[in-house]
């Protein structure tokens, strides 16, 4: 998994790093076929903005969160990926169970 981590208009910390290496983990422990994760970290104003674009086989998925803290955007981002990537994998399943289970409805012979 490659991770790239932007910051606009703030400077990342390596304690920011960390924070985000960590919750990214964290989404990986749920679905391991994570092919890239872009995250940008954004001042606009008083709004801390976190955004995260993962790249997974055959979809693009996109988040975004902001708040009056970057942690807490971050934290939110990170829920907000985890539902993402939960659907996204429960539905692959399905899919991968309806498409087998078509093919073995293909194999058996008819009486």
């Amino acid at each position: 998994m490659n991770l790239n981590l932007t910051g606009k208009h703030v400077e990342i910390t390596p304690a920011m790093r960390e924070y985000v290496t960590t919750k990214i983990n964290k989404i990986t422990r749920h679905f391991d076929h994570v092919i890239d994760v872009s995250v940008i970290l954004s001042v606009e104003k008083h709004q801390q903005k976190a955004e995260v674009n993962v790249h997974v086989k055959g979809k693009d998925i996109f988040v975004e969160a902001d708040g009056d803290n970057m942690y807490a955007s971050i934290d939110s981002m990170i829920d907000k990926l985890d539902r993402q990537i939960l659907r996204y994998k429960e539905k692959s399943l399905v899919k991968r169970n309806h498409d087998s289970l078509k093919n073995h409805e293909l194999d058996q012979p008819e009486s």
